[in-house]
């Protein structure tokens, strides 16, 4: 496990300094992504990534600054990958298989005429085969499933299982994600507001990734305060979980100097372990 990149760090509104979510581990030679909101692709590529890096993609819950971006990855990976791109596999709670078929559906998927054109006009074939590509080109093709709780994914070099987390139910299920290697771990919270099961998720790993929507004293009493953290939430999560690095993202409303080293003294009241303020297109070494 070397480095998370943090492609998106804000919220729905589109802050000129964060908008949206998507997060990037890189561990050993493959690349995990989290999330895809809006201009993740765009980000990723200048982060030093192209879309065909990734070969996984998890979905923490499906509001649109968690996956508006997606058709735009899922194109721009099939495109630029020229045919030599891996299958592409996509886990993410309910909704996640519906929202990938009506993407690219060949009968119903919006952007069906997008790829039916490329595999077939000579102009597309003849960027398509510049670029590398061998004819016949082909649709493209991804593995999505609807996951829950428990053994998500695998590979020889790491481990991903889940959680609940308690954000907008029971209009979307959200998931929180642990990713497990040899050489440590790291949890991505997604939205949830303080609960156990995410708490028990993150016990003893390495890294926490935790939204953090607001100084605490700014949302309590709301249902902000309830359906999502703020700083001092945040922070005892972290330290009731006994993580040792907390990366504060979905951060946007206190991103601005004066809020963001209020709320990170806020957060050190309760957490002694390392504090990363999420900033967006921040790499941090792991």
């Amino acid at each position: 496990m070397n480095e998370l990149s943090i492609l998106c760090s804000g919220n729905p509104y589109p802050w000129p300094w964060g908008y949206g979510s998507s997060y990037v581990l890189r561990v050993g030679e493959e690349r995990l992504m989290f999330d895809c909101g809006p201009a993740a692709t765009d980000k990723l590529v200048k982060m030093g990534m192209m879309p065909y890096d990734v070969d996984h993609l998890f979905f923490t819950h499906h509001h649109f600054d968690h996956d508006v971006d997606y058709p735009c990855f899922l194109l721009t990976r099939w495109d630029s990958g020229s045919g030599k791109d891996n299958l592409l596999h996509v886990y993410g709670p309910k909704l996640t298989e519906q929202l990938t078929e009506r993407i690219l559906d060949e009968n119903t998927g919006a952007f069906a005429h997008d790829w039916i054109a490329r595999i077939n006009h000579p102009l597309s074939l003849g960027a398509y085969t510049s670029r590398g590509g061998v004819l016949p080109r082909k649709p493209p093709v991804v593995d999505a499933r609807d996951v829950g709780p428990g053994l998500v994914a695998a590979s020889a070099d790491w481990e991903v299982v889940s959680a609940p987390a308690v954000h907008v139910e029971p209009w979307l299920d959200s998931l929180a994600y642990r990713v497990n290697t040899s050489s440590g771990s790291v949890v991505f919270t997604g939205d949830t507001g303080p609960c156990e099961s995410v708490t028990t998720l993150a016990e003893g790993a390495d890294v926490l990734v935790i939204s953090c929507l607001g100084r605490q004293e700014d949302i309590e009493g709301t249902p902000e305060g309830v359906y999502m953290c703020g700083t001092t939430n945040a922070a005892k999560m972290a330290a009731a979980a006994g993580v040792k690095k907390l990366v504060l993202v979905h951060n946007a409303l206190i991103a601005r100097h004066g809020k963001m080293e209020l709320s990170i003294a806020d957060v050190a009241k309760e957490f002694d372990g390392e504090i990363i303020f999420g900033e967006e297109m921040l790499a941090v070494k792991l």
